[in-house]
């Protein structure tokens, strides 16, 4: 049976019911499930202070379990950053350790691979994911699936549609990439993996497209996507309009970044603060193939 530990590496848990809902839940899809001891901790809006998390991400690193899943993201790891045993992640990953999470745990992919190479995963975490209450959805079963064939070695390619005008693409780099946001904050950093040729999926919440559209640009304007074979947007969600907008959407954003560049920016992949989300290799070596709308993200 695969052993799973939730853990808080970053922003604090609400309250205990979700979370002890999602116990019980992966408990169910056959998962040796058990929470981290300070995994409820608090300290203002963190899930226990600096050093508490930091205790609890190289405790879980040290114990190795199949999987080590986020309880949830909000803001954190960018205050542990410089003092990760970055060596003591990347040997849990050799020992079988699949770090899973979305959202500010971007940041955290992003350092690990930068450090190591090691690779992780871009997926569901405890409470969003897990937690919902039944009248709130419950499980969508189409990310549950997708994360136990990602868990289980099975998954090996997810699809999606997308616009019309990619037919025939055919690329092949490293997928990398998460939460725009945290992303923008390691820019210039140690913890930023340099990553030549490779796809760059992306997803944000709470964002106006004007803060999309300028973040896309500064990755533009900073060379990283002329790095890129292909830029995959998933889902900017749970924004709102402004009577200024006057027209101005997501759509025109998208746009704007497509006109300042020759790579190919793709929509549509199901990933981000949404659901369904599928379940992405953070570091693997990938192929992205376009048949008519239909995309094939495959590693």
């Amino acid at each position: 049976m695969p052993t799973l530990t939730l853990f808080t590496p970053a922003g604090v848990v609400p309250a205990a019911a979700p979370l002890r809902l999602a116990l019980r839940r992966l408990r169910a899809l056959g998962f040796d499930a058990e929470l981290d001891d300070s995994a409820l901790a608090r300290h203002q809006r963190f899930g226990g202070d600096d050093e508490t998390r930091l205790a609890a991400l190289h405790r879980v690193a040290a114990q190795a379990p199949s999987i080590a899943m986020a309880t949830r993201g909000g803001y954190g790891m960018t205050r542990l950053l410089e003092r990760i045993d970055w060596g003591l992640l990347a040997r849990s990953v050799d020992a079988g350790t699949r770090w899973v999470g979305h959202s500010d745990f971007t940041t955290l992919q992003m350092g690990l691979l930068a450090h190591t190479g090691a690779r992780s995963w871009a997926g569901p975490m405890g409470i969003a994911d897990f937690g919902r209450a039944d009248d709130a959805g419950g499980v969508d079963e189409v990310t549950r699936d997708c994360f136990l064939e990602a868990m289980g070695g099975e998954l090996e390619a997810v699809g999606f549609r997308t616009e019309p005008g990619f037919d025939g693409l055919d690329v092949k780099g490293v997928l990398w990439g998460g939460n725009l946001a945290m992303l923008l904050s390691l820019l210039g950093t140690p913890h930023w993996p340099v990553v030549r040729g490779g796809i760059l999926f992306l997803e944000d919440v709470n964002e106006h497209p004007y803060r999309i559209e300028r973040g896309l640009l500064q990755l533009h304007q900073a060379g990283v996507l002329a790095r890129c074979k292909a830029v995959v947007l998933g889902a900017f969600s749970e924004w709102k309009p402004s009577p200024l907008d006057r027209g101005y959407s997501l759509k025109a954003a998208v746009a704007r970044l497509r006109a300042e560049t020759k790579i190919p920016v793709l929509t549509g992949l199901p990933f981000g603060h949404v659901q369904p989300k599928v379940t992405l290799p953070v570091g693997a070596r990938a192929q992205l193939v376009v048949q008519g709308r239909d995309v094939l993200i495959g590693w």
